[in-house]
């Protein structure tokens, strides 16, 4: 079955980066478009970035600038670097595949 598995979250000061990855298997991951949503708590689940098979990308107006989504299908693994990070981007990220396929979060914080 799909499993994807997040990683890199963690503690960061406002100002400072992060690098989240996320892996997949049990997928054609190359043919998979693939998307970073957060959610803090008592808020919805957004979307914070999305790319395509072929590269392309969309970002939440919140993140544009800041945020950079990448891709490595040899390696199965999606990225998000987040730089100049806010304490308003803390939450659980999740990495995301349609329709339905969602991996456990990673918590990010930011704070000093």
């Amino acid at each position: 079955q799909v499993q994807l598995v997040e990683s890199g979250g963690g503690l960061v000061q406002p100002g400072g980066s992060l690098r989240l990855s996320c892996t997949a298997s049990g997928t054609i991951f190359s043919a998979s478009a693939m998307a970073w949503y957060r959610q803090t708590p008592g808020k919805q689940r957004e979307l914070v970035a999305y790319i395509s098979t072929d590269g392309s990308t969309i970002y939440a107006d919140s993140v544009k600038g800041r945020f950079t989504i990448s891709r490595d299908n040899a390696k199965n693994t999606m990225y998000l670097q987040m730089n100049s990070l806010k304490p308003e981007d803390t939450a659980v990220y999740y990495c995301h595949k349609g329709p339905r396929y969602w991996g456990q979060g990673t918590q990010v914080t930011v704070s000093s």
